[in-house]
């Protein structure tokens, strides 16, 4: 199996497991510059850096192409291209729109998938959009999930490899509040019809079973950690994963 992880632009590198890939969040008023220098101290430091390009966080065209060349000239490989979650900041509001400008050509695309729908967007807009990014992309990330049911039922209808998003070891109560900030509403019902005792609540919950289940499926897994780094490496250590 092949894990990656994400990590801020404020995260230290001296504590990163062994993954070879990084993804880097660019968050609503984060600069890319900050983004672009993150990816080119992971590239110093022997890993595969993999910056997010939110189209909604940036503000037009000559931004685009300066956040895209500073990657190429840090040696920066791969990207994921998404739409991202704030209020258009610019000219961009949908990721198709930086995909079809050109300027990622000879990098690997990530794009995003939404097995457990979007608060953001209809059922029927994401099944379109994902049609519409296929030709540019090369992979599929998705949200973090928590029921395998589906995930396994996207992944049977996409064409692409699929990298499905997990969490590290988190309470269920902190995965309660993460499923709701992101409308995750599939991994809410999981989730709380999982909780057989209010004890359970305060349990981390361990990735292995999810896995276990979808390892027939896919072979990628996307880690997404909410700021629990350490729990995350102690983890992927335990199980030989890193």
């Amino acid at each position: 199996m092949k894990f990656s992880l994400e990590i801020t632009i404020k995260t230290d590198l001296s504590v990163l497991p062994k993954v070879k890939d990084v993804y880097i969040t660019m968050l609503p008023g984060n600069n890319y510059r900050d983004v672009a220098n993150k990816a080119k101290e992971l590239v110093q430091n022997g890993f595969n850096p993999v910056p997010h390009f939110p189209a909604r966080s940036i503000k037009n065209l000559n931004e685009l192409k300066d956040y895209t060349f500073m990657c190429k000239d840090f040696g920066v490989k791969q990207a994921l291209v998404i739409g991202g979650g704030a209020e258009p900041i610019g000219d961009y509001h949908c990721s198709l729109q930086l995909l079809e400008s050109g300027l990622f050509n000879g990098m690997k695309i990530g794009i995003a998938g939404h097995p457990d729908g979007s608060p953001d967007i209809s059922d029927s807009e994401l099944e379109k959009a994902m049609k519409d990014k296929m030709p540019f992309a090369d992979y599929i990330v998705t949200q973090w999930l928590l029921d395998p049911k589906p995930i396994t039922d996207f992944i049977s209808k996409q064409k692409l490899p699929v990298h499905v998003g997990i969490t590290g070891p988190l309470k269920m109560s902190s995965l309660l509040k993460f499923a709701g900030i992101v409308g995750a509403k599939n991994s809410i019902n999981f989730l709380k019809s999982n909780a057989t005792k209010a004890i359970d609540l305060l349990k981390p919950k361990d990735p292995n079973d999810l896995i276990e289940s979808l390892k027939s499926s896919t072979e990628n897994f996307h880690i997404y950690t909410f700021g629990g780094l350490k729990e995350t490496n102690k983890w992927l250590e335990k199980n030989n994963y890193a």
